[in-house]
């Protein structure tokens, strides 16, 4: 004797479809929205390294005005903390004297553009050195570190470009401005490609899922009208 709840292939399938769909069109929303937000960025990215090769020592400029505020906000974070009753005292001379010297960096960007190029240069050579010499030590120190020999490459590579930026910092920073300008643009195009191939594999998938449920582009009219 058989119920009409025992037919095969009505009743799961009936359960499923109403709570299957929202989740289905959400996930539809969300991919419509990252390959949006990916061209977006992609366009983005491209504009601006079309900007740093069009206009270089304008963006120099932006730049070195960028980091002299850094330099500024810092400086006084730091001053702020070395009054802070949080900080120990044998650390509030320390904390008092890097944010008196970033303030002193950030009104010194502010007087023209060779000295916040200057100052940018060295600042990013001081710290490519340091952390060149770093890696090399470590890499050099622990035989049994993962891809040892990849961290001494790195190491060494970062060791020379510190020193390359201290030595003559115009030149660097000029050839690294370019530097990220070209990978900008090659960002941007790899992301703009990614967004179309994301747009073209969303359009691919249909509304529940599967391709068989897609709306047709042109209807057919019925042979009977």
């Amino acid at each position: 004797m058989t119920y009409p709840s025992d037919s095969p292939g009505t009743g799961p399938s009936r359960g499923t479809e109403p709570q299957d769909a929202p989740l289905t069109e959400g996930l539809g929303a969300l991919a419509n929205m990252g390959w949006q937000i990916l061209l977006t960025t992609g366009l983005a990215t491209i504009t601006l390294g079309v900007v740093v090769f069009a206009w270089p020592e304008e963006t120099l400029r932006v730049v070195g005005v960028l980091f002299g505020i850094y330099l500024l906000v810092t400086g006084v974070f730091q001053l702020a903390a070395a009054f802070g009753t949080h900080v120990p005292r044998h650390l509030r001379v320390l904390h008092f004297l890097t944010g008196a010297l970033s303030v002193l960096l950030g009104l010194i960007c502010f007087r023209g553009t060779l000295q916040s190029i200057f100052l940018l240069a060295l600042w990013i050579g001081f710290s490519w050195l340091l952390r060149g010499i770093m890696v090399t030590a470590a890499a050099a120190s622990a035989e049994d570190m993962p891809a040892r020999g990849w961290q001494l490459f790195y190491g060494i590579i970062s060791t020379l470009a510190g020193i390359v930026l201290i030595v003559s910092p115009f030149t660097s920073i000029a050839a690294l401005t370019l530097a990220v300008g070209v990978m900008a643009v090659v960002l941007g195009v790899v992301e703009v490609f990614q967004a179309i191939r994301m747009r073209v594999e969303v359009g691919r998938l249909a509304p529940g899922g599967t391709a068989a449920h897609r709306r047709p582009l042109f209807h057919r009219p019925h042979p009977q009208h």
